[in-house]
């Protein structure tokens, strides 16, 4: 229930436009203009005692306390390095940036790019800062983080060894705005070394809000150049590696001087006229700012003899500054992998370019309810959060020349790199997509045959990244995304978005795939869920209301996130009651474990969930679980056993009043839920 609190608190938050676009959350709760007026007043540098100036900001291993890496490392202020410091000069250009003592060049390469979006760097470094102007040793950035966009604080100082800057600096070593705002993301991700090693779509999507694609360039699509060209027109950032065969090939150069394992940012798409033929190029940006390419078309080669004088003027063919062209044709064979970051509709200014259309939800895999694995798990899959998605309308003139409903589904989850530091790891994620019937507000969603179907759509592997994310071309209809990690039993927080050509209904699926009562049988059940039950059933393999008092309450007891004083006997007698097919008085296999999966549901962000937190909780949104419970298993028996007919619901409205007296301390939610239903509203 508390995770249920926390995201109506977050959500009501959002309602009002916190964690939007120009409305930023203060992360750590440090508003940047208060902290920066207090200094001021009292003519003191801002020191960030949530980010110290301290080993355990650098990193807990290569980057540790006790690493050689961290000797003679001290924190200084631009103050202290030179005499005439600047945040920025001339505006933030792609050439500020130099890769220092840190394996993060994914993020570099995703700076880079984002300097050739004038609107989108605005966002991201608010303008107004610098060390002459109301300085006080404190600098704010703006990052979007799991779905919601936070502001946040920083102090100037800065690790460095001899005098220089440890990590990320530009080249002329007087400009700090780009090792200021690596700091800012370090702060976010807990230290320094929490950045060591990624991709680029990870940094631009942070930077945008944005949902990225990736293309294996050994299986390029044969319009693909035109897709760089068009992503690069909208703003979209672009990003490109070479992959590696072992750990001993991170960073070699080959004999042409390229970077394997190495990220890199694509930031020019064109086509030149040599001898009457065209030829496409594409410019690429390696983040050290040096080691570029010496095959055809690189810096001076005599390639360019052959262009025409206005053309490779434009394209500023020769500077020394790690940026290169080359061949697409080259391209293709020499990367490996082409990452592109598409943008939200809040991001684009213009007019003039198309726009995805967007949503996204929250959800959580929480181990003995949601956490259900992958569909090789028959007996848990149907318990892992559902999302319905309607594709109503089919694309305006298909590239492809077919029909559809083009969408993206991105799976991100969440505090990856916060948790290297615990030795914890990603889940290994993916998705998969179902085609259902058609759903009507007075239908019952009960399982079809949907889970003995093939998914229609599902991402193209489970693997441990940050985010899965897939574009599909499905015909209208209705669908369910349901969202797993591999394996079963697998605890994660995650954000799922669905970006859509065209406009597309979304909304949480209410179990659309979950069993009912009559669906389960022996072979449906977990062998673990089976070995757990014959252990707490006793000789008899029967749980009695008194048992099941010693088991809810056991497993209550060990979870912080539900608010409860207990299940007393009677609610389980209820409980008992309901569940009970055989008449014995107890709970069998079958039947206890539909019980376990409706307590499965009721903790999982569902609407109905929602509706009655909201309004019956109380200011921390809290409600008792056991009562909660007792309540929802009533309700659901009576919705199911009056076929859900809107006449017997409200004969039901009237006649449940008794029901709810005993119903411990939920008298006055379960009337009125069913009146809701009787009469079709949304809302209690």
């Amino acid at each position: 229930m508390a995770s249920i609190a926390a995201q109506l608190a977050r959500r009501n938050a959002q309602a009002e436009g916190l964690g939007k676009k120009g409305n930023a959350i203060p992360f750590n709760k440090q508003d940047f203009q208060t902290l920066q007026f207090s200094c001021l007043q009292n003519k003191t540098l801002f020191c960030d005692d949530t980010f110290p100036a301290e080993p355990a900001s650098l990193g807990y291993n290569e980057l540790g306390r006790y690493s050689t890496k961290t000797r003679g490392v001290e924190w200084k202020r631009p103050t202290e390095l030179c005499s005439n410091p600047q945040f920025i000069i001339d505006g933030a250009t792609r050439t500020d940036i130099c890769q220092g003592a840190l394996g993060d060049c994914w993020l570099l390469a995703a700076i880079a790019s984002l300097t050739l979006n004038k609107d989108i760097l605005a966002r991201v470094i608010p303008p107004g800062q610098s060390f002459q102007e109301s300085y006080a040793g404190i600098f704010h950035f703006q990052l979007w983080q799991y779905g919601e966009w936070v502001d946040v604080v920083i102090d100037d100082r800065l690790p460095t060894r001899n005098g220089e800057l440890l990590f990320l600096h530009s080249a002329e070593g007087s400009e700090f705005w780009s090792a200021l705002l690596e700091k800012a993301y370090a702060k976010v991700n807990g230290c320094y070394e929490a950045l060591s090693g990624g991709s680029a779509t990870e940094g631009f999507e942070d930077f945008t809000g944005g949902i990225s694609e990736m293309y294996e360039l050994r299986k390029a699509p044969p319009y693909l150049f035109k897709i760089i060209q068009k992503a690069l027109g909208l703003g979209s950032l672009l990003g490109c590696s070479i992959d590696i065969t072992s750990s001993y090939e991170t960073e070699a150069v080959t004999s042409q001087k390229l970077v394997k394992g190495h990220a890199y940012s694509i930031t020019g798409a064109e086509e030149v006229h040599v001898h009457g033929r065209v030829v496409q190029l594409v410019r690429i940006r390696n983040p050290w700012g040096q080691v570029e390419w010496t095959g055809p078309w690189s810096d001076n080669s005599s390639e360019w003899n052959s262009v025409r004088p206005e053309e490779k003027e434009k394209l500023d063919f020769c500077a020394e500054d790690g940026e290169f062209w080359m061949a697409y044709s080259d391209f293709v064979k020499q990367y490996s992998r082409l990452e592109i970051c598409n943008l939200t509709p809040d991001t684009l200014n213009s007019d003039s370019v198309a726009r995805w259309n967007y949503c996204q939800f929250e959800g959580i895999w929480m181990v003995g309810s949601t956490a259900g694995g992958c569909r090789n798990n028959q007996a848990t899959f149907c318990s892992n959060p559902q999302f319905a998605i309607i594709l109503e309308h089919v694309d305006d003139d298909p590239h492809d020349g077919e029909d559809g409903c083009t969408f993206l589904v991105g799976l991100m989850q969440k505090d990856g790199r916060k948790e290297r530091k615990f030795g914890r790891d990603l889940n290994t994620i993916g998705f998969a997509i179902y085609k259902v019937k058609k759903i009507t507000e007075t239908q019952s969603l009960k399982k079809t045959n949907t889970l003995q179907q093939r998914a229609v759509a599902m991402s193209n592997t489970f693997i441990n990244l940050r985010e899965v994310c897939n574009r599909f071309k499905l015909p209208p209809g209705e669908y369910v995304i349901v969202p797993s990690t591999f394996e079963p039993h697998k605890k994660g927080n995650f954000v799922l978005r669905v970006f859509s050509e065209k406009q597309a209904t979304t909304r949480l699926g209410t179990s659309l795939l979950a069993y009912t009562c009559h669906d389960i049988a022996e072979n449906d059940v977990d062998p673990h869920f089976r070995h757990l039950f014959m252990k707490i059933s006793g000789d008899d393999s029967e749980v009695s209301p008194f048992e099941l008092v010693q088991i809810l309450n056991r497993v209550v007891s060990n979870r912080a996130d539900i608010k409860t004083d207990g299940f007393n006997l009677d609610t389980c007698r209820h409980i008992v009651s309901l569940f009970d097919k055989d008449g014995n008085g107890k709970l069998g296999l079958i039947e206890f474990h539909v019980l376990w999966l409706k307590l499965q549901k009721y903790l999982v962000n569902n609407t109905v969930l929602q509706v009655i937190v909201s309004r019956y909780a109380d200011a921390e949104y809290g409600i008792d679980f056991d009562c909660f419970v007792d309540c929802m298993i009533r309700l659901e028996m009576l919705y199911s056993e009056s076929m859900c007919s809107r006449t017997t619901l409200m004969h039901l409205s009237v006649d449940s009043i008794n029901v709810c007296n005993i119903l411990v301390g939920c008298n006055s939610i379960l009337p009125n839920i069913i009146w809701c239903l009787a009469y079709g509203k949304k809302t209690v």
